[in-house]
């Protein structure tokens, strides 16, 4: 298994993807710490390890305060002794407003959450990771850093701000043998984009319409499963990405490709 033996801790356990990771990494044999605002969601997706036979510690957790934050570090190190690894999938999109009409007032919570929320997970699982003798963080990031997509300024901004963090803690980590590294995601199939779908749809448009306009875009002609997304993001969590730091992964099937 990928993650046999490992502790691995995700923050923003949501409908999304990151109830996929929580259940492919106890799946692929890693114990796992699960990090949310919902505790009443958190509590069901860690039944659902449990009961597939994972092991699980779920924790209330708001990554705006570094308190909630070391509570779930504290709880999985207590569980399970140690830390292997971090993924830091809590995020806020916020309003969906171009920059002639964007209210700058309301960028500064979407940075808290998605860059500097990203760093405190990250300092409190510090404890945990150097018992481990190291470990590896991913931070998820997005694809409108780079190719940008009308009425995500604001959140794109707070994410390459996440982008430059991921570099400087891939130095400044490496000492403690931390790697870390980003993910940058395209268009996900999982409940949010469907709901998305759904939305359209409602307002008289046709699905097939809809999902046309989306997979136009994307060279493999596939809205990327978010099961297949989540492994991509697992994988700088193995020990087959032992010696990658610093890096970033395009997980869009190819709708934007780095230079």
């Amino acid at each position: 298994m990928l993650l046999k033996d490992k502790v691995v801790i995700i923050s923003g356990v949501g409908i999304g993807m990151g109830q996929s990771m929580a259940k492919i990494a106890a799946a692929e044999g890693a114990k796992v710490g699960l990090g949310a605002r919902n505790l009443d969601y958190l509590n069901q997706i860690a039944g659902e390890i449990r009961d597939a036979g994972g092991e699980a510690v779920a924790v209330a957790c708001d990554v705006t305060k570094g308190d909630q934050c070391r509570a779930l570090a504290g709880a999985v190190t207590e569980e399970f002794g140690q830390i292997d690894g971090l993924v830091n999938s809590a995020y806020n999109h916020g309003a969906w407003a171009t920059c002639d009409v964007a209210d700058p007032e309301d960028w500064a919570g979407m940075y808290d959450v998605n860059c500097i929320g990203a760093l405190r997970m990250s300092q409190a699982c510090l404890p945990g990771m150097k018992k481990a003798g190291g470990g590896s963080i991913v931070n998820v990031n997005t694809m409108a850093t780079v190719n940008p997509f009308p009425g995500e300024a604001a959140y794109a901004a707070a994410k390459g701000g996440m982008a430059a963090l991921t570099k400087h803690m891939a130095v400044d980590l490496g000492k403690f043998s931390i790697r870390v590294n980003s993910c940058r995601m395209g268009w996900i199939g999982g409940a949010p984009v469907y709901g998305y779908i759904d939305h359209q749809v409602s307002t008289g448009r046709d699905r097939d319409e809809v999902i046309g306009e989306i997979t136009a875009r994307i060279p493999l002609g596939i809205i990327p499963p978010e099961e297949d997304c989540a492994k991509s993001v697992l994988y700088f969590v193995s020990d087959y990405a032992k010696v990658v730091s610093g890096a970033t992964l395009d997980v869009n099937g190819g709708q934007y490709m780095a230079p």
